[in-house]
């Protein structure tokens, strides 16, 4: 919504009193965001640069302020400087940009550096006592630290100087979350203690990529789909993850997670409960959360025989993963995981949900395969390996493709396999698909939760997780090792093939790399 149309939004219409809380901007807004951890990489790499975005697109109020804070001893200047070469755009737009970018650089664990943040707000915000007032702070920081940065902020920083319809004070904090759901619950419990859950926004990039926000959309609004969606059709369900690069020197904090902990428990997990949750009631960000935790409770926790662990070795000109300096080099962190998982629930009871995420494999992408259960009598042989599928790819090249079976041309009667494809770039051609960051700032600054986690939700994820997870911190199970570029352990597609998925070896959907299909 362009600076011109700021208005009053309402989420949704309905009888429900939470649908009283309204997402917008409100008119006259005077915007302050506040960047902790203003300084690293996150910060330079995606907060700065979508908040440019936002602003040269007319997204954000004219009364805007941008305010990092940091341990570093910076100036303003050090600090555009830092971040003029992240931002794209023409020399006037960047320019006009950094006018509004100031620095305060504070402790962590200290009053004094947000006592001075606090003074900085309440100059800016003096003379603006009948609008409203917004102060949006982002913690682009190590969750470690967030207990006392936001102790920090509940002390000095939450005084606004006007209380006039539209003033709100909220905090974005990052993944990841806690380790396992202990240490979950005790993070949320000490951010509880001190913000409400409504000023509490838990951002998971996932969230805000274009086919993820489509989820509900295609679910929902295809009335072929709605009957089919459902065990007596379904076959397996597969969520894929594959980069083709390892830590290149980021081992030491990749070891401290690994794969299951940095990207199934939070962005995989978040895929499957919007594919599989039960319609909401409304568009309203508790109403879509509530199905989600309902059937993230119905997730049975992963086994350790339902899994597949890795950790690469070098592989053409990639070095191994303990060949990274800075990882121990007794270390058992798996870089690549196949879990099966289950969902309990008269939807999807005996449907096998295939997670499967890795480094350094043999290419990148991120989709989701929807198989669907061979006829249960047909008039040709081999349809089981010609199952009709439905693919949705979240990176790259943003596509959504059914497979289907049809006849070959020609004068005898061939089945083939083919698809009805909706490629973005081809069909969306010239479409601006906006940067995850882009939309859940944006979301976060309308007072808009929906794409963002709640604190069930994040527990509901945990307990699937945590018992795995235990009996991998405990040395219970060693990583298979794979080399870089490969497809993972050969052990993965065995699993994979026993939960039931059946590939096609022979159809190829061609993406504009020339690659094809098989997960």
């Amino acid at each position: 919504m362009p600076s011109s149309d700021l208005q009053h939004r309402p989420c949704s219409a309905s009888a429900s009193s939470r649908d009283d809380v309204r997402c917008f901007i409100a008119n006259k807004l005077v915007l302050s965001v506040i960047v902790l951890g203003a300084s690293g990489d996150l910060a330079k790499k995606k907060t700065f640069p979508a908040l440019f975005t936002l602003f040269k697109k007319g997204f954000l109020p004219k009364n805007l302020r941008i305010i990092g804070y940091a341990r570093s001893k910076l100036s303003d200047e050090d600090l555009r400087e830092k971040i003029k070469g992240y931002l794209k755009g023409t020399d006037a737009e960047i320019k006009e940009f950094l006018s509004r970018i100031s620095y305060i650089p504070g402790s962590y664990d200290g009053d004094e550096g947000f006592q001075s943040l606090q003074t900085s707000l309440e100059t800016r915000e003096k003379g603006h006592e009948s609008s409203p007032i917004g102060r949006l702070f982002y913690l682009a920081l190590p969750p470690t630290v967030y207990p006392q940065v936001c102790a920090g902020i509940k002390r000095n920083c939450t005084e606004m100087g006007s209380d006039a319809e539209g003033s709100w004070l909220r905090l974005v904090v990052e993944k990841p979350f806690g380790m396992d759901l202990e240490s979950s619950e005790e993070l949320a419990d000490k951010l509880g203690a001190l913000f409400p859950e409504d000023q509490l926004y838990r951002i998971d990039h996932y969230l805000g990529k274009e086919l993820m926000q489509n989820m509900l959309v295609l679910r929902f609004a295809n009335q072929f789909l709605s009957p089919t969606w459902h065990r007596n059709f379904i076959s397996n369900v597969q969520i894929c993850f594959k980069e083709p690069f390892g830590t290149d020197g980021r081992g030491g904090y990749f070891d401290e997670f690994g794969i299951i902990r940095d990207v199934m428990q939070n962005h995989l997990i978040q895929v499957l409960a919007l594919l599989a949750m039960e319609q909401p009631v409304t568009l309203s960000a508790d109403d879509i959360r509530d199905e989600k935790v309902k059937v993230l409770r119905c997730v049975s926790p992963v086994k350790l025989d339902d899994t597949v662990l890795g950790q690469y070795t070098a592989g053409g000109d990639q070095r191994g993963y303990l060949e990274d300096e800075t990882v121990p080099k007794d270390s058992k962190t798996p870089t690549f995981a196949t879990c099966v998982m289950n969902i309990n629930n008269e939807r999807w009871s005996g449907v096998p949900w295939i997670m499967k995420a890795g480094k350094a494999l043999n290419e990148r992408k991120v989709e989701i395969r929807v198989q669907y259960k061979s006829p249960a009598s047909g008039i040709h042989p081999n349809l089981n390996e010609m199952r009709n599928e439905l693919v949705m790819r979240l990176q790259p090249d943003e596509a959504i493709y059914m497979k289907i079976v049809v006849k070959e041309p020609g004068l005898e009667m061939h089945p083939t396999v083919s698809e009805m494809d909706l490629s973005y770039k081809q069909r969306y051609q010239g479409a601006d698909i906006p940067d995850a960051y882009e939309r859940l700032i944006l979301d976060a600054i309308r007072g808009d939760q929906q794409h963002f986690v709640r604190r069930d939700e994040l527990r509901a994820a945990w307990a699937a997780f945590t018992p795995l997870l235990h009996a991998i911190d405990a040395g219970e199970v060693t990583p298979q090792p794979y080399p870089a570029g490969s497809r993972g352990p050969p052990a993965s597609d065995v699993l994979v093939s026993r939960a039931g998925f059946v590939k096609n070896t022979e159809y190829i959907w061609k993406t504009e790399e020339g690659k094809g299909d098989i997960s």
